[in-house]
């Protein structure tokens, strides 16, 4: 069944069970943690008496028992009690008291996953409204096992179920998780364009995402690799997460699918609460939210600002929206000349902030470190929350000879089809075949249509203050030493390109119309903004007056020959 359809249907069941009794955007909170269960419960189910009978003969024989039945089991988690969902079933009177010896049978692994859920209010809610039999009844339908539903189609199905949920909630699904299609373009180009170093045997590399929601741009990352490169390859994957629901579907989808879901941390900032902090990585992957406050980190992301080794010493962007501060903090964990960066950002990090803000002052630091090897504008209408135009961003401290102190621009804005239905926002899909095309524009690193490369000092200006003399009563004001007082009310300011010369620009484009002006050379600043469109910008003429002429008077003719007719 697709995960789509399996979605809808566990909807549709969850439903008929909760309506009246919760709001729908509260069945996020019901639903999410009983499919984990039922996932649980699929998985367990061939050994589930035996781990029972392990119980029963080890409890009172050792203080800890949980190692003996994981090696006896073989599985990196299980469940001792007597009953699961199925067999919680057959006792209707003792539903709630079978329940919770259920829930605490789980190993320790899988207790705190199911903490993060809270469940413990909402299942006691159902029970005193005589809902709880009900619900498991419906839930014990679906066949979870991974004989079924594989651990690709299962992380399909929790984003599908969260987008359902946040779209009826109001909520950012985009905070949750990325459209796989740009998923698959961006750990193309990360991975894809690192080939060599993801070659051979014996080899381990690590991959962190510092906003892995439910781990899906993890996992199909280290699936790409494996595909496309090197499928003996050891890759390790790490990630933090804030938001409690997805760090626990994330960490349980680890838990079954022998990745290490210890290395997945949260539900913790990764701005303020770093949980990695003295890793590097070989690999980072990410898509932070877009344009959201950074209000609740601000006070230790300040105090971290003022360490000259800290993570956000070049600067901050403000507080309404962190991205640039995610970028600082996946550079800050870069191998020494080895690693490579994938990020997802809409439009505000290539632009906002004048000279010598923070935000200029960040973009100034990754491009005169020559970081910023390449960027990929999308189509719109790709994500499930919002209609913008959004941008991949490759950033690394590896560039190839040929690549060094030159940044990559490519168009990729006409790269998409037209979905069959609209998922939200989301109308357009970026195919396998468009990914390849513009994995090819990158490789291939030549101007085209479709692609510019520019040096890095074309993305940097200087702001010179431009003054006029403060008169009053027709005469100059002077100050002590005799020189012309400026008059604050006329300052102004010119952007002056790096590559140009800040006197011939003046003396071209200013002094001519302003005759009695001069430069506050002591108040240059150095900004660098990305102007995307403005590069890729084609020119449309305007049509001749004789053609627009032409087409009126057929429209007149048009509407003559209309009124003659009605007449006649």
């Amino acid at each position: 069944m697709e995960k789509q359809n399996l979605s809808s249907l566990i909807w549709s069941t969850a439903d008929d069970v909760l309506r009246g009794m919760f709001k729908p955007s509260e069945y996020g909170r019901i639903i999410l943690p009983f499919v984990v269960l039922r996932r649980l419960d699929c998985v367990l189910e061939p050994q589930k008496d035996k781990a029972f009978e392990l119980h029963e003969k080890y409890k009172k024989k050792l203080k800890d028992f949980n190692q003996v039945i994981q090696s006896q089991l073989n599985l990196p988690f299980f469940n001792v009690s007597k009953f699961d969902l199925l067999r919680i079933k057959s006792d209707p009177n003792n539903v709630y008291k079978n329940f919770n010896n259920y829930i605490q049978g789980f190993s320790k692994n899988v207790l705190d996953i199911i903490e993060n859920f809270q469940i413990d209010p909402l299942v006691t809610k159902l029970n005193k409204n005589k809902k709880l039999y009900l619900l498991i009844d419906k839930f014990t339908e679906f066949d979870l096992h991974p004989s079924k539903i594989d651990n690709h189609q299962m992380g399909s199905l929790y984003e599908e179920l969260l987008r359902k949920f946040s779209e009826i909630s109001n909520e950012e699904s985009g905070d949750h998780f990325t459209p796989r299609d740009i998923v698959k373009l961006l750990v193309s180009f990360v991975f894809g364009g690192d080939k060599e170093n993801l070659q051979g045997k014996g080899k381990i590399r690590s991959v962190y995402d510092c906003c892995c929601g439910t781990g899906g741009m993890l996992t199909i990352g280290k699936e790409w690799i494996k595909e496309n490169i090197n499928k003996d390859l050891k890759v390790e994957l790490f990630g933090q997460e804030l938001n409690d629901v997805t760090y626990a579907i994330c960490k349980s989808d680890f838990l079954m699918s022998d990745e290490n879901p210890e290395n997945i941390q949260g539900p913790l900032s990764s701005l303020s609460e770093d949980q990695f902090p003295e890793r590097k990585f070989d690999y980072m992957i990410t898509n932070p939210p877009f344009g959201v406050s950074w209000k609740s980190d601000e006070d230790f992301v300040k105090q971290e600002a003022k360490d000259s080794n800290g993570r956000f010493s070049v600067g901050t962007p403000r507080t309404s929206d962190g991205s640039l501060l995610f970028l600082q903090h996946l550079i800050h964990k870069m191998e020494v000349s080895s690693s490579r960066i994938g990020i997802v950002f809409n439009g505000s990090p290539l632009f906002t902030g004048d000279a010598g803000s923070g935000e200029s002052e960040i973009r100034k630091w990754i491009i005169e470190n020559d970081w910023l090897e390449c960027i990929v504008s999308l189509p719109d209408r790709m994500f499930f929350n919002t209609g913008i135009t959004t941008y991949v961003w490759i950033v690394t401290n590896k560039k190839s000879p040929d690549r060094k102190g030159k940044v990559q621009l490519i168009d990729g804005t006409s790269f998409s089809i037209p979905m069959r239905k609209n998922l939200g926002a989301k109308s357009k899909i970026i195919s396998e075949e468009q990914i390849q095309q513009l994995f090819e524009i990158y490789q291939n690193n030549e101007e085209n249509e479709f692609c510019k490369i520019y040096p890095n000092s074309f993305f940097g200006y200087t702001k010179v203050v431009v003054e006029q003399p403060l008169i009053e009563d027709g005469v100059v004001k002077t100050d002590k030493q005799g020189n012309a007082k400026p008059d604050t009310s006329k300052r102004d300011s010119e952007r002056v390109l790096l590559s140009e010369s800040i006197d011939e620009y003046y003396n071209r484009e200013v002094k001519p119309h302003l005759p009695d002006s001069w430069m506050d050379r002591s108040k240059d600043k150095i900004g660098y903004e990305i102007n995307f469109n403005k590069y890729f910008y084609k020119f449309t003429p305007l049509r001749s007056l004789e053609d627009i002429s032409h087409e009126l008077k057929s429209l007149d003719d048009s509407i003559k020959n209309l009124l003659k007719g009605m007449n006649d």
